[in-house]
């Protein structure tokens, strides 16, 4: 029998018959006398403060954030995901090539939520340096410990974000109930200002023909969401003509392995990341043919395609080399002691088994991050290159901003689908997201071309920046938020 959390009693006299909800489904308990039934409604059209539909990384965390929250106590909060329940009572001994960077940021909201600790039982790893060079000339820029005094991110692969996540809603199910393999097949809106006869909540019907309704519904299913789609939300988006060619790299000998490459190509970003002392992930951003064409070769010829992508100076040219060299040495001069160490990134021996996949690469952005009861969180409101790293993190964000102005809601006894908070969630979350898409848009653009003024004018730039550590200090703080 269920049990009876918030438990509504009623009595009708005679009978001594009391009929008790349960907060979380229409089960109803009938006692008459000594003697109980249950009456199940099987959650039918029933209504809750909060549905959150998409249950990966973000939406997950939504769950896990509201839940938590002392001022949500008693609100009902449902977690929708159409896939089955991601659980992991063991390691895979072979790593997953979906990974995730995870800012610091970001790990204070999953420590927040109590997923951190699973993850540091399972599988991370940290790094304290990353290096971004040119291809095309010498020009590098690197962030270390000493402009951030603490690790730089976290290495995770996303399957086991999720499973942390997943464990820690074990906890709450006090507070946050899942229903998983459930598909939304329509989304019913309500009227802005209320209409005899009409339903003043969002109606969710599922495909098993079940009905639910909310106050507030959070779309976190991701770049091709449903939610932002039905609600009507202009999307400015386009893709890059690019896949990411993503794999799990074995290393040529152990090594501390605490620092992140990236190297800008003139078909797009490379990048090396730490899994391990011998083992890294490979996010390799090249346009479609070549990535068909990487996916396509035998290990060696892969493997030896990578150690060329990170080591050869085939595109350098004379005239991009002598600007550059001048400018240096400018810059030497003004600033002796600015400026660092280049480094050589590990070679690579081989790729674990069945580990290289691609996939297509875009940005996409939502003009509206809410609507009336509506509002969208992590990839449904916002996708962005992998280039910078930051997919995740700024999915993260929204569930740390959305949480905290609708915990402000109910401790002031507003309802939370009202437009009021949506709004200050909105305008917080796009003065922060747009200048970091723009930013990696930029960046992306800038660098996709091998034409020598443009190589040039990046690499000053580059260099200028690398000679600055007050302007890194600024960029890693914005990144790690």
């Amino acid at each position: 029998m269920h049990s009876l959390t918030k438990t509504a009693l009623s009595f009708n006299g005679i009978g001594r018959r009391c009929v008790a909800l349960n907060r979380f489904s229409e089960t109803r308990i009938i006692c008459r006398g000594l003697t109980c039934t249950a009456e199940h409604g099987e959650h039918e059209n029933e209504l809750y403060d909060v549905i959150i539909s998409g249950g990966g990384m973000v939406g997950t965390a939504m769950a896990c954030s509201l839940g938590l929250d002392p001022n949500l106590e008693g609100k009902k909060i449902l977690l929708l995901e159409a896939g089955n329940k991601k659980v992991m009572d063991k390691v895979p001994d072979a790593y997953s090539t979906r990974v995730s960077s995870i800012s610091p940021g970001s790990a204070t909201l999953l420590s927040g939520v109590g997923a951190w600790d699973h993850i540091m039982n399972m599988r991370c790893k940290p790094y304290q340096k990353m290096q971004v060079w040119d291809a095309c000339s010498d020009a590098l820029i690197t962030f270390d410990k000493e402009n951030l005094q603490d690790e730089m991110a976290y290495i995770v692969e996303n399957n086991i974000i999720v499973a942390a996540l997943t464990k820690q809603l074990e906890n709450l199910s006090d507070q946050v109930r899942v229903q998983y393999k459930s598909k939304v097949v329509k989304y019913t809106w309500p009227k802005s200002h209320q209409v005899a006869d009409t339903i003043p909540w969002v109606q969710v019907t599922l495909a098993n023909g079940q009905t639910l309704q909310t106050k507030l519904l959070i779309g976190a299913d991701g770049p091709n969401s449903m939610v932002r789609k039905e609600a009507g939300i202009p999307t400015v988006k386009w893709n890059y003509d690019q896949s990411a060619v993503v794999a799990v790299l074995h290393l040529s000998e152990p090594t501390e392995n605490n620092v992140a490459w990236q190297r800008f190509l003139p078909t797009g970003p490379i990048a090396m990341l730490p899994l391990s002392d011998t083992e890294s992930s490979l996010v390799w951003s090249t346009s479609h043919r070549h990535a068909e064409e990487l996916l396509q070769l035998d290990e060696e010829s892969f493997v030896d395609s990578i150690n060329t992508a990170f080591w050869s100076n085939e595109n350098h040219s004379e005239l991009v080399e002598t600007a550059g060299s001048l400018f240096r040495t400018a810059l030497s001069v003004l600033m002796p002691s600015a400026g660092s160490a280049r480094q050589l990134p590990p070679s690579v021996a081989g790729i674990g088994p069945k580990s290289r996949v691609m996939f297509p690469l875009g940005m996409g952005h939502a003009s509206e991050y809410i609507r009336h009861r509506v509002a969208l969180i992590g990839d449904a409101a916002h996708r962005v290159h992998p280039l910078a790293g930051q997919g995740a993190n700024l999915g993260f964000g929204d569930v740390a901003c959305l949480t905290q102005l609708l915990s402000q809601a109910a401790f002031n006894g507003k309802d939370l689908g009202a437009m009021q908070h949506l709004l200050e969630y909105e305008t917080e979350r796009q003065r922060h997201n747009l200048p970091m898409m723009a930013a990696i848009d930029l960046m992306k653009r800038l660098y996709s071309t091998n034409a020598a003024p443009m190589v040039v004018l990046r690499t000053f730039g580059l260099q200028a920046t690398n000679a600055l550590p007050a302007m890194k200090a600024q960029i890693m703080a914005f990144a790690s938020k």
